[in-house]
């Protein structure tokens, strides 16, 4: 982690500081002069005694502190962005000259929300992504405009500035989401997070941000409605009978997708090049397109007798998303539960728009692509060492596969009780045991 600080060298009795940035290897930092003047007295003053400075060395502290901080900001967010080799000796004094001297691009970059929003999108292909390449995906550029449009009906007829986004904005914006647009929670909490992106991003090229912006809560709702198919589900699928080859072939896809436990974007790409033996144990091996990451899943029995008959043929996300409703309508697959749909609605200015409405529905009408990882996960937690499952369906960490399955403290409360159950059960067999050989060694 790069970490900035900042020095005074000068044997004057005022001057400018200087600043480091310091890289994990202490041997390793860039370092440039500043445009903050002050004097060797105030800089000497031990931090913890500020508290007690004169007035004029007081103004003098928080204006010094505000020059601090809004440099730092700018240095860190930089070195994250473009990550800088050691070698590059000039790069920190580069840096701190676009601080002070913006560039014509950022100078014409405009304090309005929507217009930041804008220059994302307008930017789009050199902006690094989660991968670490360069280029936004489409999903992600659709999600910054309707962000911006979003936004643009929001503000009505006035025009907000990157540094009215604080607390009480993102609050007031948040239940706009919620009670106007009728949003999911998921959804809105998403849009403050692209907000809060979109000002972290002006600020790095000059524009201010309001304080609070840091402490604006964006955190992600915990998964509640987890929709998957449980064991008996899935057998009682395997055995239904269907009267077309595409049902029949969408099903194949779908005990599949649940017994390999990948996205339906990946399922669906699945191929003969995919199956190899490493050591002697048949693998499918592929990349995930949403992560970058590369899986290996074995081969079990359960996928062999999937793919007795070979592989079921290819067919688009969208066919694959209607035909596994009607597979799973066909199994009766049809208790009630609270889930959400995607239905066609009339918006305030009468246009019709896709929402999300949230009630209780069969279940079929709840199965999309996104249930053959979920169940995969879900059907396999607590059976399956949780990391083995992580390996499988590429999360990051044990928290993300938790939310993701809908796992809470209970649950593992009642791990830690199956466990206890099974030791206490093992003592007691092998305490029968010995009882039994001694009576034999009596007689």
């Amino acid at each position: 982690m790069a970490v900035v600080y900042f020095v005074y060298r000068s044997i004057k009795e005022k001057a400018n500081l200087k600043v480091r940035l310091q890289l994990n290897d202490k041997n390793k930092q860039f370092e440039a002069s500043t445009q903050i003047h002050t004097s060797k007295t105030y800089w000497n003053i031990d931090r913890k005694k500020k508290r007690n400075l004169s007035a004029s060395l007081k103004n003098e502290n928080i204006e010094i502190n505000k020059k601090l901080d809004s440099l730092q900001s700018f240095i860190l967010k930089k070195y994250e962005k473009e990550l800088p080799q050691p070698t590059e000796k000039n790069w920190l004094k580069n840096t701190v000259a676009k601080y002070y001297t913006p560039t014509e691009e950022n100078k014409k970059q405009s304090e309005l929300i929507t217009d930041a929003i804008q220059y994302i999108i307008d930017n789009a292909d050199t902006r690094k992504n989660s991968k670490g390449s360069l280029g936004l995906s489409k999903s992600r550029i659709n999600s910054y405009i309707s962000l911006k449009n979003i936004l643009i009906e929001y503000q009505k007829n006035e025009r907000f500035l990157i540094k009215d986004v604080n607390i009480k904005f993102a609050k007031d914006f948040l239940k706009y989401l919620l009670q106007t647009k009728g949003y999911q929670i998921s959804y809105a909490t998403k849009k403050i997070a692209d907000l809060k992106t979109v000002c972290f991003d002006a600020e790095t090229n000059g524009i201010p941000v309001h304080f609070q912006l840091k402490k604006i809560d964006s955190t992600k709702p915990t998964n509640n409605n987890i929709i998957y198919l449980n064991e008996a589900e899935l057998k009682q699928i395997e055995k239904t009978e269907l009267p077309t080859e595409a049902l029949n072939n969408a099903k194949k896809w779908l005990l599949l997708g649940c017994n390999i436990g990948q996205r339906g974007s990946d399922l669906l790409n699945i191929n003969e090049s995919n199956f190899v033996n490493r050591n002697g144990l048949d693998v499918i091996e592929l990349k995930q397109k949403k992560t970058d990451k590369f899986v290996t899943i074995p081969v079990l029995e359960t996928t062999k007798a999937i793919l007795e008959t070979g592989l079921p043929y290819k067919i688009s996300i969208q066919k694959f998303n209607k035909q596994i409703k009607e597979v799973c309508r066909i199994a009766k697959i049809d208790n009630v539960i609270k889930g959400s749909i995607i239905k066609v609605i009339e918006n305030e200015k009468g246009k019709k728009e896709n929402r999300k409405i949230e009630g209780n529905y069969k279940k079929w009408k709840l199965i999309g692509s996104h249930v053959c990882r979920r169940s995969f996960a879900s059907n396999l937690y607590g059976t399956l060492p949780t990391p083995l499952i992580m390996s499988i369906t590429a999360h990051s960490t044990e928290k993300m596969l938790l939310n993701y399955i809908g796992k809470q403290g209970l649950d593992y409360a009642q791990q830690i009780a199956d466990f206890y159950t099974l030791q206490a059960q093992k003592q007691q067999k092998e305490s029968n045991l010995t009882v039994v050989k001694r009576a034999s060694n009596e007689n």
